[in-house]
């Protein structure tokens, strides 16, 4: 086996002068950081005037997503008013199959199984 020197860094001795001397910062750069510092904090302190309150409106109205949703929305309000008070012609046979019960077709339409159950008299 080898028998190797306990000293094998000839860096070491460097390394360790350098831990032990431990740099302090100079009395002008403490001075610099805390005029900084004081800078910093004075901007800091004067808080910005608060703008003003928006009312009920607006805050629902950006909450849906600004005008153009709201304009949107005012459509389909204004549409559904007008169909439901003069509804179109072939609204009206639509209307009343549904009051009637003629539910079978609608049934077909959201499951096409369901034909084979009004064929069984299932409904």
């Amino acid at each position: 086996m080898m028998d190797e020197p306990e000293n094998t860094d000839p860096l070491k001795a460097f390394f360790d002068a350098g831990r032990a001397a431990r740099p302090e910062p100079g009395d002008a750069l403490m001075a610099r950081i805390m005029a900084d510092a004081d800078r910093v904090q004075a901007e800091r302190a004067e808080a910005p005037a608060p703008g003003p309150r928006r009312g009920l409106f607006a805050g629902l109205a950006q909450a849906l997503g600004g005008w153009p949703a709201m304009a949107g929305l005012a459509t389909a309000t204004v549409a559904g008013l007008w169909i439901g008070v003069s509804p179109p012609s072939g609204l009206a046979g639509v209307a009343q199959d549904v009051m009637a019960g003629a539910n079978e077709a609608y049934l077909i339409d959201l499951d096409p199984d369901a034909t084979f159950v009004i064929a069984d008299g299932g409904f």
